[in-house]
């Protein structure tokens, strides 16, 4: 055999071996937003592991994902929350609003409030955990700097019944 057709072959395979390897870019479309620097801020500093899962390459601006098949996805640069009656809580000095529309398939979106641009993961929970994936997202997340914080109704002013109305 002529070292050209040798040569044929054994770059296949060896591509083969490559590619096999990788996975495909997760396909995602990138948030309004996702160019501003606050989320090139977030983007540099994204771990490569979240909620036990690997990172995984993306296909847009503003975007990462972990897990094969992608258990968390985070989009920056989403539309900023108002506030809202929906569940806030707070994670390293990270304030999320948690959307459970979709719980009943296991699956939650997390929301920063207070922060713009806002950061938005969704979680399979049923691969991952959402609170892992907020504590392992704060510390990238916190370089936006917060605005607003959540609040609950006992940080809200209270009424005594004996006071009389002024007005």
């Amino acid at each position: 055999m002529s070292p050209r057709r040798l040569r044929s072959p054994l770059l296949a395979a060896a591509a083969v071996l490559l590619l096999s390897g990788c996975s495909a870019a997760v396909a995602l479309e990138p948030a309004a937003d996702a160019t501003s620097t606050g989320c090139a801020e977030v983007s540099v500093r994204l771990p490569d592991v979240v909620a036990e899962q690997p990172e995984r390459e993306t296909n847009a601006q503003g975007t990462a994902a972990w897990g094969t098949p992608a258990a968390v996805i985070l989009h920056c640069g989403v539309e900023v929350p108002g506030p809202t009656t929906d569940l806030c809580v707070n994670v390293s000095g990270v304030d999320w609003i948690i959307d459970e529309t979709q719980k009943d398939e296991d699956i939650y979106t997390l929301t920063t409030y207070g922060r713009d641009p806002a950061v938005q993961i969704t979680v399979d929970q049923s691969r991952a955990s959402g609170s892992s994936a907020a504590l392992d997202l704060a510390n990238a997340v916190s370089y936006v700097p917060q605005t607003r914080e959540c609040t609950d109704v006992s940080d809200a002013d209270t009424l005594d019944p004996t006071d009389t109305p002024t007005g």
